[in-house]
């Protein structure tokens, strides 16, 4: 996944996927662990779709909160 393509989709969409990213990292550092996994580039390639999901999420929430205090003040 591109950061481009995450920051087009929306919040609660990117909240979905970040619940679904830190499932698919369990369940592959799982199979690794039980030696099920083929290809254990994959655990490191989702870490990574995961940290974009949660750098963007964060991002818009210190946005947000930038909005509100400059609306206070």
């Amino acid at each position: 996944m591109k950061a481009k393509d995450l920051r087009e989709r929306t919040t609660e969409h990117l909240t979905e996927l970040e619940k679904s990213l830190a499932n698919d990292v369990f369940q592959a550092r799982f199979k690794n662990f039980t030696n099920r996994l083929n290809d254990t580039a994959t655990i490191r390639k989702t870490r990574q779709d995961l940290a974009r999901v949660k750098t963007i999420l964060t991002q818009r929430a210190d946005a947000a909160i930038e909005a509100a205090v400059e609306e206070k003040a």
